[in-house]
This record gives C-alpha cells, structure tokens and sequence, in this order.
C-alpha cells in the first residue's frame, strides 16, 4: 500500500470510496433514503475540483493505493474557525480493507502532511454514535475536545463530535 497526493483522474474512485464507506458505515446512524440515494456519479466533480484546487500541503486529498487501486483516502484544509489549526474532513476506506491497517497509515500520512504545512493541531469531526470510528481515532491518539454541533444528513439529528491531534 502507498498514500500518495491524489491526482484529478483519481477522482472516480475517490467518490466510489466515498460512497462506499458511507453506505456501509452510517447503516443504522443516517436516514437509509439519504444512503440508497448517493451515487459515485454525482459526486465525482466535485471531488475532482476539490483535488484540483488543493493548496498542497496545507489543502488537498491522499489517497491510499494498492494493487486493487484506491481504497482509501483523507481530504483536509484549515480549519474555518483557527487557521492555524488543520481539519481532516473526511477520511475514508472501503469496508474491504478496514481492519487491514491501511486508515492508520492513511491518517499518519495526513498527519505527516498537515505538521509539514506547519500546522499546529489538527481535528476532525466523528458521529457520536460511530462506535468504530470513535475507537479507531482513539487509538490512533486523537481525543475529543468536548465540542459538538448537530448535524442533519438526511434529515436526520446527529450529534458529531470534535477530535484534536497535536502536530509536531
């Protein structure tokens, strides 16, 4: 497995990886109507312009490849609020390889990525009730700040959650 800056011809399978993901790991959390209806097709320009446009290293996407192509990738920028502190917002595998350590080392290359834009901190936001992913940022030294916002993917009330990892 190699992480690598996505390129913009990867943008297909970063949003079948999206989609993917999504479908399988917020079963049970978001609205199934809001699940069935995604489609890599419709997601695929805009994960093609958000890869062309990144700010590299501060702004952009990695993905992780292996034989089988990308299977995994993290997209992150400044955060709204702090600029001087980094935002991982989405980072995603496909079920297939969970488990297998290719999102440790994804998150560890963004981490590497972000401390070289020199960054201070990064966060990133997590569903409440995303048991896995909680557990899985956990061990990898993230921790929750205390914040929380509601979200309502799909019509639904969800709570997320606010992870920092110091860089440096």
């Amino acid at each position: 497995m190699q992480t690598r800056q996505a390129r913009a011809d990867d943008a297909p399978a970063v949003a079948r990886v999206h989609v993917r993901s999504w479908q399988v790991a917020f079963a049970g959390l978001v609205p199934p109507h809001y699940l069935d209806a995604m489609e890599p097709s419709r997601e695929e320009s805009e994960w093609r312009a958000y890869i062309v446009e990144a700010r590299w290293p501060s702004a952009g996407v990695l993905v992780a490849e292996t034989e089988a192509g990308v299977v995994g990738f993290a997209g992150f920028g400044p955060s709204q609020k702090t600029p001087a502190t980094a935002e991982i917002g989405t980072l995603y595998a496909t079920p297939e390889v969970w488990g297998t350590g290719i999102g440790k080392q994804l998150t560890l290359a963004a981490l590497t990525t972000l401390g070289q834009a020199d960054y201070t901190q990064a966060t990133l936001w997590v569903l409440e009730g995303n048991e896995r992913a909680r557990r899985f940022y956990e061990a990898a030294g993230w921790r929750a700040d205390g914040a929380a916002v509601e979200d309502t993917t799909g019509g639904a009330s969800l709570n997320k959650l606010r992870y920092q990892h110091p860089l440096g």
